[in-house]
Formats: C-alpha cells, sequence, structure tokens
C-alpha cells in the first residue's frame, strides 16, 4: 500500500511552460536557466544566482567558495541528509557532528559552545 505525502499541485501553466522547455535543445541551459538565475537573484536582492541540480551540488558549491580543505573540520548535524556530511568529505575536511535540540531539530546551540 502506497500512502502519498502530498498531492502534486501541477497547473496547466506551469506544463505550459515546461513544454517551452522541452521543445528546445536546451534542457539544462540557455535562455529559461537564465532568466530564472536573475529572477531568483532579483527577488533575494543578491547581484547573482546560480542554479545547480541537486542540493548537494549547491552544498558542494559552498563548501568550496569558503575555501574548505583537508586542514579544516566542518560542524554539522548528523540529523541530517548525508549530503550534509558528504560535501565536507568530498573536500577531504572532517565533518564534526553536533547533537541537536530535541524542541527545535536543529543543531543544539548549547552543545555547540561546548565543541568550539
Amino acid at each position: 500500500m502506497i500512502i502519498p505525502l502530498s498531492n502534486p499541485d501541477i497547473t496547466e501553466l506551469e506544463k505550459e511552460k515546461i513544454l517551452e522547455v522541452l521543445n528546445t535543445p536546451n534542457l539544462s541551459l540557455g535562455p529559461k536557466l537564465d532568466e530564472f538565475e536573475k529572477k531568483f537573484a532579483d527577488y533575494i536582492g543578491s547581484k547573482y544566482a546560480i542554479a545547480v541540480n541537486s542540493g548537494t551540488s549547491g552544498l558542494h558549491l559552498c563548501i568550496k567558495a569558503l575555501d574548505i580543505t583537508d586542514e579544516d573540520e566542518v560542524l554539522t548535524t548528523p540529523f541530517s541528509f548525508v549530503s550534509s556530511a558528504n560535501c565536507i568529505l568530498f573536500e577531504k575536511a572532517k565533518p564534526v557532528f553536533i547533537d541537536i535540540d530535541e524542541k527545535t531539530l536543529n543543531i543544539d546551540v548549547n552543545k555547540l559552545e561546548i565543541i568550539i
């Protein structure tokens, strides 16, 4: 038995926009991507925005942008998708796990202070 978490909410407008891209030779790059990045940058008040194919790619770019290397330790939570630690490992750095606050499910800042 499959229990759906949510029903997709895809309108005709979204289907139309998807078909516009599918009917071009540019499925992953091209004018629609440029338009999206520009509109997103404007929306968040940034000069630039870079779209990537996944959260993992985005996290990896963040680690690279911070010049994290094999000499670094990076604090993260074990209560997350595996990419949180993998992106640190991709750059040969050491992930240091900090437990979560049971109320917020975020990193427990009190434990963070102990590790630092």
